[in-house]
C-alpha cells in the first residue's frame, strides 16, 4: 500500500484508479479498516492503487479535499475525485466503491 503525503498526493501523480485511505493512528475505525484495506489491495492488485494519508502530519492535503472526518476513503480516477466513502463500512461497500468505477 503506497503511502501518500501532502507533496505526492498529486492528480498528475495518480494514474487509473487510486483509492486513498484519510486515517490517523489513534482512530479506532481506522485501525479497523486497515487490514481490510490491505486484502482488497491484493485482490485488485494491479487494476487499483491503493494509499493512505495519515491526516495528523499531512493536514493540509485532507483540507484541501475536504476530508472532515475519518476513516475517509477517496476513489480517484486519473486524478480527479469520483467518489468517496466516510466511516468503517465494511468489506462489500468498499468493494462496490471500486466495481462501480473498474471498467
Amino acid at each position: 500500500m503506497k503511502q501518500f503525503t501532502s507533496e505526492n498526493l498529486k492528480p498528475e501523480n495518480l494514474n487509473g484508479l487510486t483509492l486513498v485511505d484519510f486515517w490517523a493512528p489513534w482512530c479506532g475505525p481506522c485501525r479497523m479498516a486497515a487490514p481490510v484495506l490491505e486484502a482488497l489491495s491484493e485482490e485488485y492488485a494491479g487494476r487499483v492503487t491503493f494509499g493512505k494519508l495519515n491526516i495528523d502530519e499531512n493536514a493540509d492535503a485532507a483540507i484541501a479535499l475536504g476530508v472532515m472526518s475519518i476513516p475517509t476513503l477517496v476513489l480517484f480516477k486519473d486524478g480527479k475525485e469520483v467518489d468517496r466513502l466516510i466511516g468503517m463500512q465494511g468489506k462489500p461497500a468498499f468493494q462496490s466503491l471500486i466495481e462501480k468505477h473498474l471498467a
